[in-house]
């Protein structure tokens, strides 16, 4: 997708010059869960971007075309207070924590085009938030730290979309470098870049094609369970203010305390926690094959304590892990279908696409979707 088809398509649609922004999805390589307990994530950016055309209007209107659905929507800034449990309310949310801010967008014709895969646990909303946040300020000629404009881009989510996001996803979409992965401690916002090592390894990302409908439900009521486990283990260890705070010793004391449910909830973000500042150490270490075995960990304890997986991850993780030079294979994103990520070598990639696209359709009568990513740049406006 270039920026001359983007400014062709905008043309075909709307008068004016427009200016052009972009921001990726994301892959997170372990770290699953654990953002919304203040915990650790490791995620890199996606070769796979949302693209934002944009031209300001000054009528307090924004007429969004989306190539992708082929569809037009009309928000009104000065009545925009609800969302429409659509696509465009990922942008009318970034409008509206905007203007909760102090800003006031003047109005906009905005054409968006993506190629991040939507509904697939590649964070196609993160994209769209990013790019569009980026978008909106530049029409008004201002700038915002990645970081504040991540946050906003969550409270968009939390607040207007009426998802329990952490931080995660609009963080790695403004913040990711090429070459590199990105460790983020979801509580500071501290992070770190850490040079993926692609000489050797690829990121494989397995689409199952399945999203179960159930999944948006139970995401809120996983992070309602593990507020409960705070709850319950703050007696024994006051101060906690989230499962962060825990260390796996302390919570094997108190384990016997917390309801079946609640404890494997816990168990899972706690250790969870543990793999990810495990799997930096690796990494630096360019010790590949530790980390591929944190990344099978990983995907045992989202299945078995989280139980966020489903029949068609599991069964694209088991496939993957009996192909030769695969390192590690896990489900990533939220859970309940939607992708896969496999560290897979080099040399054995192709094999491997060929091989779990046969095998998984064998099982499962589904044509998974394959790409092949490297890490690479955030949020940025095209041609500047």
């Amino acid at each position: 997708m270039s920026e001359k088809s983007i400014l062709e398509k905008f043309n075909a649609k709307f008068p004016g010059k427009p200016r052009v922004f972009a921001a990726p999805g994301r892959v997170n390589l372990i770290g699953e869960h654990t953002d919304y307990n203040d915990g650790f994530v490791f995620p890199m950016a996606l070769d796979r971007y949302t693209f934002v055309a944009i031209a300001a209007t000054n009528d307090r209107k924004l007429t969004v075309f989306s190539v992708n659905m082929d569809e037009t929507m009309k928000i009104d800034l000065d009545n925009n207070t609800e969302k429409r449990s659509h696509w465009s309310d990922y942008v009318s949310g970034m409008a509206f924590v905007l203007e909760e801010k102090g800003y006031r967008i003047p109005g906009a014709d905005i054409l968006l085009e993506s190629d991040v895969p939507v509904g697939s646990g590649l964070s196609s909303s993160a994209a769209l938030e990013m790019s569009s946040g980026l978008a909106f300020l530049g029409i008004m000629n201002q700038t915002m730290p990645k970081a504040d404009l991540a946050l906003l881009g969550q409270r968009a989510e939390n607040k207007f979309v009426g998802m329990n996001c952490g931080i995660m996803d609009q963080f790695i979409s403004m913040h990711g470098r090429k070459d590199h992965a990105l460790f983020l401690d979801c509580r500071s916002l501290d992070y770190q870049l850490v040079p993926l090592p692609s000489d050797n390894v690829r990121i494989v990302i397995c689409n199952t094609m399945v999203k179960h409908e159930l999944g948006s439900s139970e995401y809120n009521k996983r992070r309602a369970e593990c507020e409960k486990g705070v709850e319950i283990m703050s007696k024994d260890f006051p101060g906690i203010k989230a499962l962060r705070d825990v260390s796996l010793d302390q919570f094997e004391s108190v384990e016997s305390q917390l309801p079946d449910v609640v404890r494997r909830r816990c168990r899972h973000v706690i250790s969870e926690d543990d793999r990810t500042l495990a799997s930096i150490e690796a990494l630096q270490s360019n010790d590949l094959v530790c980390f591929g075995k944190l990344m099978n960990a990983s995907h045992d304890s989202l299945r078995d304590d989280y139980q966020v997986s489903c029949k068609e991850l599991d069964t694209m993780v088991d496939i993957a892990r009996t192909i030769p030079g695969v390192l590690g294979a896990r489900m990533t994103g939220g859970g309940f279908g939607g992708c896969t990520v496999n560290l897979v070598n080099a040399m054995q990639v192709e094999n491997f696409c060929m091989t779990i696209s046969s095998r998984y359709f064998q099982v499962t009568g589904l044509e998974p979707k394959i790409y092949v990513s490297v890490p690479s740049d955030g949020g940025h406006e095209i041609g500047v």
